[in-house]
């Protein structure tokens, strides 16, 4: 590692200078403390204290010799040098190093507003009326509000780590202690969550083409691959083999396999290829039907005959000589997409091919795609965090058996990082199987980049160039919404895209921190629900639980809590915007829901169509929505002293919804969402009466069952 040493001033040796950026940080093996960048260079590279292989360069470096200010850039330096190496209790711990460059951005514009509005950099002199001066400043910048509160911590945090700062820090209290969301005007509720949560019309497509990826497509997907570099080693091997040969037996030897190649097409019944997308744009028109198509697949050609790619003055020269001889091939056999051997299977849904054959550009395309599938599927149905998807090694995966063979568990070995130290803490996840079916598909997908770079980490970077930084990192979130677009423009019909826009009409923005809000929301409020068609949230949820039992600081368990609490407000809102409609409710507690209901909306306005304020409603009908839990049959408002599923055990803080009883439990409240369940279940029991083998005593039951079915759909609210 070389640093780039740039003193501060030659004239003045300040106290830290020598030290090392990093006094006590662990690090990584093979490094020693006095290889690390010193207080006065120039970059501090701070990589041998990132323990997370998949984090961003630009993350733990910074570069000072772009600050023209002297004292700016010592007072910089001190801040970070404090922040990095001292705790605050009660106040701010250390930094992460991994975190450096974001304080670095956050603190710089500070230290130079002061310089420029005093002309120096002097913190100790910063009265209150310099602050309020640049809180209006940044409000004046046109920054959302939220957006100014790390460039405000930095400010407080000047005057807390001023002990450890030689030039004294900010001796005044910003703002007296005054909170920060409060200066900017924004809003912090206490447990709301700001990252959007993933609408049901977008992740339940995304999830279920993600599924199909792994399962179906991904077969294809290996093989292409397979039979890519097994392409690339005979083209090498070939090329070996002519290589001392004379340039005219070279030409001689390209025709003969030219030919073999064309006699090999035709005995398959196959065409001549051309390229599944137009490359640089260039087109080809079909001389007999003069439609354009994408040009002839001469790459795929040249692979199979040995001819070196590079080689400019070959590829012109053969292409010249054998010009006739491919247009006559074309005209015989025709021409398909892509060119190579793979087969491909057809979608389930559609009995169709799922794509075009392969060429060596969709190969690489897919296995892209392919790997944010496998994300997707990986990071939403284990409620793992980025950092924690991300740390999966080959081998993570382990399978727990019964004694009979079954299996029992799936578990994931991985990392926590957050509120731990920056080596992190291994910890295993039990998960679900399409988790472990994708992680499978992964150590497949990235199994020829581990040989040939090292290293046993999963989320690589796929495409190998020089250069290339090994691990994906941030760049995840790129790939995701390329893996939307990708859906929409191969698989959307033109009324109906494959990944629906958001509400605003633009497509949705993924990122990596809604699919754990998400799936904690929906296990929380919508547990028996189906996920793509294939999986239970209820799945998820047990096994989103028991892989967090041993590590309750990741907080998965308060976040479901803190996502039910959300959704039983947002559940109840919907009860009474659905009330104000005119909806009737039934079932036993339907009369005592209505007239919450009702009492609500006659306290808000008596004009009908007034629009609520929905927090205002949130807030009177929070006593209710508390004790709110949606189920299949019907929804619980929960009071466990009558609720009938406990059988008298009054101590429990929630319904069993699989001992409900919908029908005669006061707790039961029915809407139209319901009533189609109930339809059919009274639909099926009228089949099944036309049944002639049924017992008089099985007839009579189902009659019951009828007659109580019918009942819960002709009662309504008092």
């Amino acid at each position: 590692m070389t640093q780039v040493s740039t003193p501060i001033s030659a004239a003045f040796r300040h106290p830290l200078d020598g030290k090392p950026v990093l006094r006590s940080a662990p690090l990584r093996s093979g490094y020693r403390r006095s290889a690390l960048p010193r207080f006065e260079d120039g970059t501090w590279d701070l990589s041998p204290a990132v323990f997370r292989e998949n984090a961003s360069s630009h993350k733990f470096t910074v570069h000072f010799d772009d600050i023209e200010d002297a004292a700016v850039e010592q007072t910089l330096r001190e801040f970070l040098y404090a922040r990095l190496n001292f705790d605050v209790p009660g106040f701010q711990m250390r930094l992460p190093p991994v975190s450096i460059r974001r304080t670095f951005n956050n603190a710089r514009p500070f230290l130079e507003f002061v310089a420029d509005i005093t002309g120096s950099c002097k913190l100790a002199g910063v009265n209150q009326g310099l602050l309020d001066t640049y809180l209006a400043h940044l409000i004046t910048q046109g920054r959302e509000r939220r957006s100014s509160a790390p460039l405000l911590q930095v400010v407080y945090d000047l005057h807390h780590f001023r002990e450890y700062m030689p030039s004294g820090g900010l001796k005044l209290l910003p703002w007296n202690g005054r909170s920060i969301y409060t200066l900017t005007g924004a809003k912090s509720i206490p447990g709301e969550n700001k990252t959007p949560r993933l609408p049901e019309e977008i992740i339940s497509p995304l999830l279920k083409w993600s599924l199909k990826y792994i399962t179906i497509f991904s077969a294809d997907i290996l093989a292409a691959r397979g039979e890519l570099e097994a392409l690339n080693e005979r083209q090498k091997q070939l090329f070996s083999k002519d290589e001392g040969s004379s340039a005219a037996v070279r030409r001689q030897r390209w025709r003969k396999r030219l030919i073999a190649y064309i006699g090999h097409l035709r005995a398959n019944g196959r065409s001549m290829p051309i390229w599944t997308t137009t490359p640089n744009g260039s087109i080809r028109t079909d001389p007999a039907t003069k439609t354009t198509t994408p040009p002839v697949n001469y790459t795929l050609i040249y692979q199979h005959i040995g001819i070196d790619q590079n080689n400019l003055v070959d590829c012109a020269h053969f292409r010249q000589a054998t010009k006739q001889q491919i247009i006559e091939a074309v005209a015989e056999l025709g021409v398909e997409a892509g060119g190579m051997d793979t087969p491909i299977s057809h979608d389930p849904d559609t009995g169709l091919s799922w794509r075009p054959r392969f060429d060596s550009t969709t190969v690489l395309a897919e296995e892209k795609m392919l790997q944010a599938a496998c994300y997707i599927v990986c990071a939403y149905l284990s409620g793992m965090r980025d950092a924690e998807v991300q740390a999966m090694r080959s081998g993570c995966v382990r399978v727990q058996r019964s004694e009979d063979g079954i299996i029992e568990r799936y578990q994931v070995k991985s990392k926590i990082y957050k509120r731990r130290d920056s080596r992190g803490q291994p910890e295993t996840w039990t998960t679900i199987e399409p988790v472990a079916k994708a992680i499978h598909v992964l150590e497949q997908l990235t199994e020829r980049v581990r040989e040939r770079r090292g290293g046993n980490t999963l989320w690589r970077v796929l495409h190998e160039r020089r250069g290339t930084k090994d691990h994906i990192g941030a760049e995840i979130v790129r790939r995701l919404n390329m893996f939307r677009d990708h859906l929409n423009a191969q698989l959307s019909t033109p009324s109906a895209p494959a990944i629906p826009p958001g509400r605003d009409g633009k497509p949705w923005h993924i990122t990596t921190r809604q699919f754990r809000r998400t799936v904690a929301w929906h296990i929380a409020n919508r547990p028996f629900g189906t996920v793509a068609g294939m999986i239970q949230y209820k799945h998820a949820s047990i096994a989103a639980y028991e892989g967090y039992a041993g590590s309750s600081p990741s907080g998965f368990r308060d976040e479901v809590e803190r996502e039910r609490g959300l959704g039983q407000l947002d559940d109840v809102l919907s009860y009474f915007d659905r009330h104000r409609s005119g909806e009737v409710l039934m079932g036993p507690a339907a009369a005592r829901i209505s007239r919450e209901l009702q009492h609500t909306a006659d306290k808000l306005d008596p004009l009908p169509g007034h629009i609520a304020d929905p927090t205002r409603v949130r807030s009177m009908l929070a006593h209710i929505a508390k004790t709110l839990f949606v189920g299949v049959m019907n929804d619980c408002f929960f009071d466990p002293a009558t609720a009938l599923c406990l059988n008298g055990k009054t101590e429990a803080a929630t319904p069993s919804m699989a001992q409900c009883s919908p029908d005669r439990c006061p707790n039961s409240c029915i809407t139209s969402r319901h009533r189609p369940l109930w339809a059919k279940a009274i639909t099926d029991g009228e089949d099944l009466l036309k049944t002639k083998r049924l017992s008089p005593l099985q007839r009579d039951a189902i009659q019951r069952d009828l007659g109580r079915y019918r009942k819960v759909l002709t009662r309504k609210s008092d």
